[in-house]
């Protein structure tokens, strides 16, 4: 088991009786719903939804790459020069 260190929280009684709720409904201990509300909070903060139009955008420029077809000429080199660089 990993290492624990303690903590000791205030909470408000309402806090506490929906974490008592919580762990009754998913059979997890208050002390891991904690836990997991830490490692959700830290993949919030700091590591944050990438920004969807962005995707979009690549996306639609990919897209437009893709109608416009092959290059005039096709192409001059070979996939095999590329890993000689």
């Amino acid at each position: 088991m990993t290492r624990m260190v303690r903590k000791q929280i205030y909470i408000e009684p309402r806090q506490e009786a929906l974490l008592k709720r919580l762990a009754r409904i998913t059979g997890l201990t208050e002390a891991e719903i904690i836990r997991r509300a830490v490692e959700q909070q830290v993949r919030v903060i700091l590591f944050p939804r990438r920004d969807l139009n962005a995707w979009q955008e690549e996306k639609a420029f990919i897209n437009n790459l893709v109608q416009q077809g092959p290059v005039p000429g096709g192409r001059t080199w070979l996939r095999e020069d590329l890993y000689e660089r």
